[in-house]
């Protein structure tokens, strides 16, 4: 990929930039209601690349769509958390949905993975204004991460709903702080559209025992968090779970193994896994950001958050990281 450096004046220019970036067939599919098949398997949480300037690098974002797909993902997620979403421009986040929905509409219909669009925003009309977007786009679904870290149950049941009656697409209710499955399971009974839970909320194996015992109100429950337990997950009835990008395949060869029930395989190959995890938790977005980097997807491993807060990254860290990509990529599928 050429290092091209994307200068942004307006959402005219970044659309422009998209289209370069991905060609230029329409990226709009038609409408059709809720996806034929029920959404399960590895849905990674796509990391956001930027260029060196510090713009979206809508070339590389296309380039994850592409890397995701032929690493076998059952689905795509953007933007969350780990895709930094709060630095992200509302007229970013519509073009990046945008430069996704047109790269995954170019790959086999037959075989390309589902694509969950985030919605949330820090106030209830611009998630909304999102979410109507996002229908037009027609992803497989749509997720949003609560208002308020997930405080007060009426202002949750407002948001939601409002989200819902935006967008005809699955919704998936990001769970977090102390947001109970009770409040997950009454939404659900009263927004129609609200059919999934990626659930972050406490301790994620009692909550999956607890969903399983309230009956099958939802279509499923992802968990999240990198997935340290994930096979636990699996055997309390999670559907899949939503980690970073850059080691998926692992993941989905743990879950096909699983659901196949070939457990000792799952587990042979889930060991290997959380030697990235290990890496994913240790050194956060960049270290996650230095693995797509390793793996050709990424040209950096730019951030525009601060994140000496909260993880260190160096010169060590990426020696760490190397040499556990180094031993795990013989079990890399790209």
């Amino acid at each position: 990929m050429a290092n091209n450096v994307l200068s942004l004046t307006s959402r005219r220019d970044f659309l422009a930039a998209a289209t370069a970036a991905t060609g230029s067939a329409m990226f709009l599919r038609p409408a059709f209601g809720a996806p034929k098949q029920k959404l399960q398997g590895i849905f990674p949480i796509m990391q956001t690349p930027f260029t060196e300037s510090g713009a979206v690098d809508t070339e590389t974002l296309a380039h994850e769509v592409q890397f995701l797909d032929r690493a076998g993902a059952q689905g795509m997620t953007w933007p969350q958390m780990a895709s930094e979403w709060p630095q992200l421009t509302f007229d970013e986040r519509l073009a990046g949905a945008e430069t996704i929905m047109r790269a995954h509409n170019a790959l086999d219909a037959a075989t390309r993975p589902a694509v969950v669009i985030g919605v949330q925003a820090n106030d209830t009309d611009t998630a909304v204004k999102y979410a109507r977007h996002a229908d037009k786009l027609a992803p497989d679904a749509i997720i949003a991460i609560p208002l308020d870290q997930g405080r007060d149950d009426s202002k949750q049941m407002e948001y939601y709903s409002a989200i819902g009656e935006a967008c005809s697409r699955p919704l998936i209710v990001q769970t977090v702080g102390q947001m109970s499955v009770d409040l997950v399971l009454r939404m659900a009974n009263k927004i129609p559209t609200l059919r999934y839970a990626k659930d972050e909320a406490g301790v994620t194996l009692p909550r999956l025992t607890e969903y399983a015992k309230r009956g099958q109100i939802l279509d499923g429950v992802f968990t999240g968090k990198h997935g340290p337990t994930f096979l636990d997950d699996l055997a309390r009835g999670a559907v899949g779970n939503m980690p970073a990008a850059g080691f998926v395949d692992l993941y989905v060869a743990a879950w096909k193994a699983w659901t196949a029930g070939k457990h000792d395989q799952a587990m042979d190959m889930f060991s290997k896994t959380l030697l990235l995890i290990s890496d994913a938790q240790a050194y956060g977005v960049p270290g996650q950001k230095y693995i797509l980097e390793l793996r050709g997807v990424f040209r950096n491993t730019k951030c525009r958050r601060d994140q000496t807060a909260t993880t260190v990254f160096d010169d060590d860290a990426k020696q760490a990281i190397r040499r556990t990509v180094d031993y795990c990529k013989r079990w890399f599928k790209v």
